[in-house]
């Protein structure tokens, strides 16, 4: 019934975003040790819309279309806005009984585009294959609200359509009755048995393009990517890219959080519009110049393909290495926000590890230069690492570059190795400060390191 309403009225699957989140770093006392694990909590109101909605449509006049089961009630109020682990929000909703008129009224409100009457209206004329039929709209016209009753079905559905200004009310209510509530609805999926994390991370992930035909899932044991790609080339490159880089990402930046709950989801959209929304969405409109973003909030990173070609597709998926090594920093640090000149740095660092590539002037004495600015880099926030011209910028993108490079190629082979645990200093230092300014002070701890990484990095790349 889905898959019939959507070649119907609409044309343009709209997927739902993914749940807001708040992390936290819990430690779990064992016999071992101590564990150290992230705690993804999103909004229960989130949680509640993005598993009761099943699809939703937009047309090229913006009509939208949306179904949904009313299985349990929506949260309100201050509950709404609260937070909870998916399997802590599993266990604590209330399920709906059909015969509780007043629970489906609450979850119809939860949903509709409008305040609801009092009580509902009954079609005309009750179709076939329905227990009940009731009509929330009352006397509002920009959009028919209909819950409806199968019969031998336990689970009240829902459908709204949110018409068009120049649509005639009475003529699209009949056109809903006479080719949507005449099909026979199917019965609902039953939802896996398990309850972790991240198996209902990955139940939630394909849910929310499960009623779109066009939409692929392709997962792995870490991850899942959806997309609306009409060949698969791409979507098969990444997901093959992405096994060999997620362990490359824990060989040359392990952490010690346990991240057995947390799955890696990406999403691909072939429409550039689609897309855009989805960062308007996110609250990232300065991006819109930008091919993929790695969200946090929203725990999902985002990309555009646009028309493939051998070179828009390298450029891609050099762009997707790059949002998936912020997503697994992201993962691999708690949610904490990690300093640009390792965050951006390491990204690119892995659109190609064996690019020596400065892309801008560097001769001998441009290095001189730029290694001067190398202390006040490994101390920016993210305000100080964004600000001034795009030439500043590319600068510095490329002088974080350039210290990983050397922390990866040139520092194993400096005597001695004093820069061997910059890293895990720094990882260690900022779970338990919070702080990436006092993790970039103990990962280089005294002036005397300081001085002498400068030194070395500006030895490595005079030789290189």
């Amino acid at each position: 019934m889905l898959l019939f309403a959507a070649s119907l009225f609409f044309t343009n699957p709209a997927p739902l975003d993914m749940p807001r989140a708040t992390g936290y770093l819990v430690s779990v006392r064992e016999k071992e040790g101590v564990r150290r694990r992230l705690e993804d909590r999103y909004l229960k109101g989130d949680l509640w819309v993005s598993q009761s909605v099943d699809g939703r449509w937009i047309d090229d006049e913006d009509r939208v279309f949306m179904l949904a089961h009313l299985d349990v009630l929506p949260p309100e109020g201050e509950a709404a806005r609260s937070f909870a682990t998916r399997e802590t929000y599993l266990k604590g909703r209330v399920a709906i009984d059909k015969r509780q008129k007043e629970a489906v009224r609450e979850a119809v409100a939860a949903l509709a585009p409008f305040d609801l009457p009092e009580k509902p209206a009954r079609p005309r004329q009750q179709p076939r294959g329905y227990k009940a039929v009731d009509y929330w709209h009352g006397t509002n016209t920009s959009a028919i609200v209909c819950a409806y009753l199968p019969e031998r079905q336990e689970t009240w559905r829902l459908a709204i359509w949110e018409l068009s200004e120049e649509d005639e009310w009475g003529e699209a209510l009949k056109l809903f009755e006479r080719e949507f509530l005449n099909q026979q609805p199917a019965a609902l999926a039953v939802p896996p048995a398990r309850v972790d994390e991240r198996a209902l991370l990955r139940r939630d992930a394909a849910h929310s393009v499960s009623a779109y035909a066009n939409w692929h899932v392709a997962d792995g044991e870490t991850f899942v990517v959806l997309d609306d790609l009409p060949t698969r080339s791409l979507t098969v490159a990444y997901t093959n890219d992405l096994v060999k880089l997620r362990r490359r990402f824990a060989e040359v930046l392990p952490t010690p959080i346990d991240g057995s709950n947390t799955l890696c989801v990406a999403r691909i959209y072939a429409d550039r519009a689609e897309y855009l929304a989805a960062l308007e969405t996110s609250g990232l409109t300065n991006m819109v110049w930008s091919a993929a973003y790695w969200s946090p909030q929203r725990r999902e990173l985002v990309a555009h393909a646009s028309p493939s070609t051998s070179t828009s597709n390298l450029n891609l998926l050099s762009t997707l290495r790059h949002e998936s090594f912020h997503q697994y920093l992201s993962y691999a640090t708690a949610m904490i926000a990690t300093s640009p000149w390792l965050n951006e740095g390491y990204a690119q660092y892995f659109e190609d590890e064996t690019s020596a590539d400065w892309q801008i002037s560097a001769t001998p004495e441009d290095l001189e230069r730029f290694s001067l600015l190398l202390p006040a880099l490994l101390m920016m926030d993210y305000e100080q690492f964004y600000a001034g011209t795009d030439i500043e910028r590319r600068l510095k993108y490329r002088l974080a570059w350039s210290v990983a490079v050397f922390l990866e190629n040139g520092a194993p082979k400096v005597r001695f190795q004093p820069f061997k645990n910059v890293k895990r200093d720094y990882i260690a230092a900022l779970l338990e400060t919070q702080d990436m300014h006092k993790a970039t002070a103990a990962a280089f701890c005294s002036k005397d390191l300081l001085d002498k990484f400068v030194g070395d990095w500006l030895a490595y790349w005079k030789s290189h």
